[in-house]
């Protein structure tokens, strides 16, 4: 029995434009998920995982499959129902999970013949029991699985076209911020894979390179600190010989000996959600942990650093606090703190999140076209209408932010830097020529934005010549021979 795995792409997310960016290559993981299902999947299924970020195929001319499963963030939604109507044309049934599923269930169920809601691992084998005899329920719930007993993806079904393998060691986050659908999705409880089944998983892995997918790596509380040193020193001890990046909080670097495990195990660089550069924006969150205890961040960046691990910081523009100017002040801020590389997102209403309920009981949800919209959700446009910015102001603060930070003269002193330093160089080149070379992409795409949705935004955007079109129109000359694909959510 044949069984296709398809992980949607977005077409508008610009680091998926590899033609235009070739340094975009290293910035596309492999969908993980489906690499865990195919591991849990019966010899008797031929698996084939399809990744539209790399390409997207003639599905009509393919083999037909006896079942296809899709996976979907909420910004690959509009994407898998094409697909799946495809193949529903074709008399082809389809299951779709992932969090968009979980959290816009009735939708899903408009578009495909069955829905997985929770994490799959927990009755994925019942769905392809019942498919084989043509039974198919409409939806199964996944609830938590047990990540205890899930066994090792098959990262061999994905291998020779990415820069980067992934895996994941734990899931779940206690912190619950307002913004994020990770807690919604995964539940507040921590939960760890053992250690051993991590290393060998790691030792499987084809790719040099490595991005742990964990929201949180290391966790909050003194026993996930001490797994998370077990977890290094396993990996250091079976010398797995991987460079990885991985996400987690500011207090990676409360624990001398954390960051020092983590560089001797293969750590190169972590993802740091700083989110806003004042409390007041960090209250707002609900991100009240990274300024516990009066928590000075740049020595913190520091420390993490003195271990040749680049740190990269992500901030939210668009909270109700941010005024014009936020896009310099972000900047700014993490030239201060002292990061590698800067990722700025606008602040989203994800379905399943606080902010989600909050926004939409305000009327603040201004993109609402669905399930066609969705494609914007990406967290790299302006889906709402914010307190202090209008949609011309919320771009222009993007791109300024964005010019700021990697303007050639601070892209070579960090270089500089990084490489006097021994701290990730390769890394940190392809993260600042990517970002840098994806400023010019992006400005054309606010542009078209504008035009296409900017009559959701109304008394808030000048459609002829607002402050996207005019940076559009000076990074348009910016050598572009310098060119960097799936996110985050």
């Amino acid at each position: 029995m044949k069984l296709y795995l398809i992980n949607p792409s977005n077409p508008l997310v610009s680091i998926l434009k590899v033609k235009e960016s070739r340094w975009n290559r290293y910035r596309v993981w492999k969908p993980l998920s489906l690499m865990v299902l195919a591991g849990m999947t019966s010899p008797e299924w031929q698996i084939t995982i399809v990744d539209e970020n790399l390409d997207t195929p003639d599905y009509p001319a393919m083999p037909r499959p006896d079942l296809v499963g899709i996976t979907a963030f909420t910004s690959q939604a509009s994407r898998a129902y094409e697909v799946a109507g495809c193949f529903r044309r074709l008399g082809v049934p389809v299951v779709m999970g992932g969090i968009h599923a979980t959290m816009c269930l009735d939708e899903v169920m408009e578009h495909v013949d069955s829905v997985v809601t929770g994490e799959a691992e927990g009755v994925w084998p019942q769905v392809l029991e019942d498919a084989k005899r043509g039974s198919l329920k409409s939806r199964y719930d996944g609830g938590l699985a047990e990540i205890k007993e899930v066994p090792l993806a098959r990262h061999d079904l994905l291998a020779g076209n990415y820069a980067f393998g992934a895996i994941q060691t734990t899931r779940g986050c206690p912190l619950n911020c307002s913004f994020c659908s990770v807690t919604a999705f995964n539940g507040a409880r921590y939960r760890q894979r053992p250690i051993p089944d991590v290393v060998r998983e790691f030792q499987a892995i084809p790719e040099k390179r490595v991005l742990v997918v964990d929201d949180n790596l290391i966790g909050t509380r003194p026993e996930h600190i001490a797994r998370a040193k077990d977890l290094f020193r396993a990996m250091v001890q079976a010398n797995v010989r991987k460079e990885w990046v991985g996400q987690a909080t500011i207090n990676f670097a409360d624990d001398e000996e954390l960051p020092a495990l983590a560089a001797k195990a293969g750590c190169k660089g972590v993802f740091i959600g700083f989110e806003s550069p004042t409390q007041e924006g960090l209250r707002e969150l609900g991100k009240k942990f990274n300024f516990l205890k009066g928590r000075d961040i740049r020595a913190s960046v520091r420390r993490i650093q003195r271990h040749n691990i680049m740190v990269v910081g992500s901030f939210i523009i668009g909270l109700d606090i941010d005024q014009p100017g936020i896009g310099e002040r972000i900047a700014d801020m993490a030239g201060r703190y002292g990061v590698d590389n800067l990722n700025v997102l606008f602040l989203t209403p994800l379905p399943g999140t606080r902010l989600w309920d909050q926004m939409k009981a305000d009327g603040r949800i201004a993109l609402s076209a669905f399930p066609e919209d969705w494609k914007y959700y990406t967290l790299t446009y302006p889906v709402a209408r914010y307190s202090n910015l209008s949609l011309d102001g919320a771009i222009h603060e993007m791109i300024s932010c964005n010019r700021s930070f990697y303007s050639m003269p601070r892209v070579v002193r960090r270089l500089c830097s990084n490489v006097l330093q021994r701290r990730a160089p390769l890394i940190s080149l392809v993260g600042n020529l990517s970002y840098r070379s994806n400023i010019s992409v992006d400005s054309r795409a606010y542009a078209e934005f504008k035009s296409q949705r900017g009559n959701c935004f109304p008394g808030q955007v000048e459609l002829k010549k607002g402050p996207a079109q005019e940076m559009c129109e000076k990074t348009d000359s910016w050598p572009r021979h310098w060119s960097p694909d799936n996110g985050w959510e």
